[in-house]
């Protein structure tokens, strides 16, 4: 055996591995630019471990796109490896599970992984507007008009009222990433600042909205959601987390 063949073998033990809180799956667009780095912020220093999966999608956004997720669904929920034994996995597109369905969404998901638990962005929204207490909101939305209203009545039919809707009515995914953050906080100025309003849903995972909730609150002195801050604060719930990070909404007041 020549000298460098002579490998030692080491020892070693094993723990649970990462994730000594939560164990947290979630299931990405393609064309998302934005959920990681807020999810990032929004989970840093819990205990977390958190693992990403990305699901094929289009660029252009239209119920028809939306819908077509859904035969992708199970072979993106099988990247998340069901060894890792999941609390909780987030099906990470508003409008995609408003137009599949939250219900058919969390089946595909449980098929995969049984034991998990599952959330998406308006599942998480109207757990978020229970927790608050509101029912009338004003809506901000990138989408154009079909899908904003296909929204819009989603949440009417589960008894949230949305007295003032605005968007800025683009069907192009990397356009709404880039939209900038002060444009968002304009917008959520704008709608929400009515008095038939008590709070304001920011919906979609691609919009920066993050960075301005505590600044809109402060503001307009009521609650602010955003897509990325509402299935984060579900899913930590969902998984038993009752720690919650600084200066990113009131929503994390709520157990």
């Amino acid at each position: 055996m020549r000298e460098d063949d002579k490998i030692e073998t080491l020892t070693f033990t094993t723990d649970e591995g990462l994730g000594s809180h939560a164990r947290i799956g979630l299931i990405v667009l393609q064309t998302d630019q934005t959920i990681e780095q807020e999810f990032a912020s929004l989970m840093r220093g819990n205990g977390v471990a958190l693992y990403h999966a990305r699901i094929p999608n289009s660029m252009e956004v239209t119920p028809d796109t939306l819908r077509q997720m859904e035969s992708d669904l199970p072979r993106s929920a099988e990247l998340l490896p069901s060894s890792f034994k999941f609390d909780a996995i987030g099906y990470a597109c508003t409008s995609g599970a408003t137009m599949i369905g939250e219900e058919r969404v969390a089946e595909i998901i449980r098929q995969i992984h049984p034991l998990a638990k599952s959330s998406n962005p308006i599942t998480a929204c109207k757990a978020a507007l229970t927790a608050l207490r509101i029912n009338n909101i004003a809506m901000v939305t990138p989408y154009p008009p079909d899908v904003t209203l296909e929204m819009q009545a989603n949440l009417r039919t589960c008894g949230f009222q949305t007295n003032a809707v605005a968007s800025f009515n683009q069907s192009d995914d990397f356009t709404v990433a880039r939209i900038t953050s002060a444009s968002i906080l304009d917008a959520v100025l704008r709608v929400g600042g009515r008095d038939d309003c008590d709070g304001v849903f920011v919906s979609c995972t691609s919009l920066r909205a993050l960075e301005i909730i505590a600044d809109a609150e402060a503001k307009l002195d009521k609650p602010v959601i955003s897509s990325n801050q509402a299935l984060a604060w579900h899913l930590m719930r969902l998984s038993g987390m009752t720690t919650s990070p600084v200066g990113l909404g009131s929503l994390f007041s709520k157990a």
